[in-house]
């Protein structure tokens, strides 16, 4: 979303489930959070005695009156989910960026792990929101695809985000081969270093044939394309220069969950 749109005002139900999620009493922001917060997007603090959610919400209704444009409020948003600040809390991240996406949703936006807010295909009722979100998992489930890939995926899966459940997804097979071996290198070098040569730390077989040594080489080849293709540059290239349909995420998933079976029956040796 250009710094530069003028963003139309949020409803009022918008703007309460909003402050709800950032006010929230068990995983929400601090008083003094919001207090600085505020003050960092230019809203005034017109309710600080408030409760966290009312102070937010008030504060919220209070700009969008005075300005009849909600940029500020987004602003506080980006603001207050920047990815550096949950360094050391990863799920609050992922709760967070879960329940305002619900919200965001209805307004064509979505907050994406880069803390930034982008452009989406706006949802219009409930029903098509909460389809949205169940029917990717409810297809992969359906292809029976391991439950690695989608607990890694999970918080990505349910905001229908294709882009970045692979990206997840291809996490997770990096985190089984460093789990198993005690290898902390990443993507064809981890592969390389696991799965190849004379004497393999990982073994898919007995590799005592040479087919079998066969299947060895082409699962390490197929773990380097997978890491080439879809890690490296979902990884580096901004969402909007990297469309990927449902039809393409649904199968690449399918073949890192196939990753994972061999994975899971792999031998150290």
């Amino acid at each position: 979303m250009s710094s530069k749109e003028i963003v139309s005002p949020f409803s009022q139900p918008q703007l309460m489930s909003i402050a709800h999620v950032l006010g929230d009493t068990a995983n929400g922001l601090t008083g003094s959070e919001i207090a600085h917060l505020l003050i960092s997007s230019k809203i005034i603090d017109c309710d600080s005695t408030n409760t966290k959610w009312k102070r937010i919400y008030n504060a919220f209704v209070e700009f969008q009156n005075k300005n009849q444009m909600s940029n500020n409020i987004c602003k506080f948003i980006t603001l207050a989910m920047a990815p550096e600040c949950y360094t050391n809390d990863k799920e609050l991240f992922k709760t967070r960026q879960e329940k305002l996406n619900k919200v965001l949703s209805f307004l064509g936006l979505e907050l994406q792990e880069d803390g930034k807010l982008h452009r989406i295909a706006k949802v219009n009722t409930l029903s098509d929101a909460i389809s949205r979100a169940a029917r990717f998992k409810a297809k992969l489930e359906d292809r029976n695809v391991h439950l690695d890939v989608i607990a890694f995926a999970k918080a990505e899966i349910i905001s229908d985000n294709y882009f970045h459940a692979v990206l997840e997804a291809m996490k997770s097979i990096t985190v089984k081969i460093r789990n198993k071996t005690g290898y902390y290198t990443d993507g064809a070098e981890l592969i390389n270093a696991v799965f190849m040569g004379e004497a393999p730390v990982l073994a898919i077989n007995e590799l005592k044939t040479k087919t079998q040594i066969g299947e060895q080489k082409g699962f390490a080849n197929l773990l380097i394309g997978l890491y080439g293709t879809f890690r490296n540059p979902t990884a580096h290239d901004p969402k909007i220069e990297w469309e990927m349909s449902e039809q393409d995420a649904l199968d690449i998933l399918t073949t890192i969950s196939l990753a994972h079976r061999k994975l899971d029956k792999a031998i150290l040796k």
